[in-house]
């Protein structure tokens, strides 16, 4: 199932006080920016809400490693053609390192294989989400995924309208055929620093970041497991529908909260920054305060649907991507509540998983219910 980037909810944190943003960015497919000795941040350009995606290039013995792609576009690539010819002292691109499957991160992978001759990193987990699940929806949409929308409480139209748009996602990127695996605990030597390899959890299944800290200098490269003023989307999707993505990406945010405390992170979004520790603080506020929200929706609308908690959790839905990625980020708020023991889950006669405060009543608010499924 295609996701695009890291966020797609209107929901957006105060920028922290604590946060310092060092540099100024680098302008979109033209000028760089060198954020330490031998590491350049580049911007590519993205025709969408989120409109860039930042990328980095690592001097590496007598080349270059790459960080991330971009999407499967022709301005994409564009922008790394200049970046080769302008930027790189004639040097080639040897590596190519995917932080994760997205098409936003993976989308110009093949094309950048192919073109200079990199050879691809990524972790198990992600190269294979990019192999085996990335694709135009299929028509007509599988049984199992039409029953994971219906019973989330989506009606059949509903379900094809956000899918239909989908199918016409301009972006698929083409599948590159081989990789060199990345573990967690694999150290990198790039140029002449050791980069360790951090493998986060709930935004995507296996997302890597790389460390480098040797007493004089802290870096993180993060990916989108942690950005300076958005929060990246954790879904539940029909791939694992009884998951609990948002207990395994909180205690990713507790695991790099354990780094330097004067780490620059170099995010895959907006701006370099520093101030790691109150960004995971954050990050872990504005989950709590998702929680609260649905605890109180369901303390005022006991039996609620997914769908309608979503309508309540995000209401200013644009698109289908935004219906997708809120629907699949309510229910992953949910299953963490549900496995918490803080609220219950029932599947209804109707066919439909109906949720409720834990001790509270489990009969449906019927008027709830006709309201909701027009």
């Amino acid at each position: 199932m295609a996701e695009v980037a890291a966020l797609r909810k209107p929901e957006r944190l105060r920028a922290s006080a604590e946060l310092d943003y060092p540099l100024a960015p680098p302008q979109p497919g033209d000028s760089v920016v060198e954020v330490a000795p031998g590491i350049l941040w580049a911007r590519i350009a993205m025709p969408m809400a989120l409109d860039h995606i930042n990328v980095y290039l690592l001097r590496d013995g007598a080349g270059w490693t790459a960080i991330d792609t971009g999407l499967n576009t022709p301005a994409s690539r564009l922008a790394w053609e200049h970046f080769a010819a302008t930027h790189l002292q004639g040097l080639p691109i040897q590596r190519l390192i995917c932080t994760h499957s997205h098409y936003d991160h993976a989308g110009q992978a093949a094309w950048m294989v192919e073109r200079f001759g990199a050879q691809l990193c990524m972790s198990f987990g992600e190269y294979f989400m990019l192999r085996g699940f990335y694709g135009p929806p299929p028509d007509p949409l599988p049984p199992l995924q039409q029953r994971f929308y219906r019973r989330a409480g989506m009606t059949d139209a509903q379900i094809e309208h956000m899918f239909a748009s989908l199918r016409r996602d301009p972006f698929m990127p083409p599948v590159p055929e081989s990789y060199q695996r990345l573990r967690a605990g694999d150290v990198l030597p790039i140029g002449e620093r050791n980069w360790h390899v951090l493998i986060g959890e709930g935004h995507s299944p296996e997302h890597v970041c790389l460390y480098h800290s040797d007493g004089k200098e802290h870096i993180l490269i993060a990916g989108d497991q942690l950005l300076p003023r958005i929060t990246s989307n954790v879904l539940v999707t029909p791939i694992e529908p009884e998951g609990d993505p948002l207990r395994l990406w909180l205690a990713s945010l507790d695991r790099l909260d354990t780094l330097h405390p004067d780490t620059l992170v170099l995010p895959s979004h907006q701006s370099v920054f520093r101030g790691l520790h109150a960004r995971v603080a954050e990050l872990h506020a504005h989950h709590q305060q998702q929680f609260a929200l649905l605890r109180s929706a369901l303390q005022d609308c006991p039996g609620a649907t997914a769908w309608v908690l979503t309508q309540a959790q995000f209401p200013k839905r644009r698109h289908a991507m935004d219906d997708l990625m809120a629907m699949g980020e309510t229910l992953a708020h949910l299953s963490w509540l549900r496995y918490q023991g803080q609220i219950g889950r029932v599947l209804d006669d109707d066919g439909l998983y109906r949720f409720h405060l834990a001790g509270a009543p489990t009969a449906p608010d019927e008027a709830l219910s006709e309201t909701h499924h027009e």
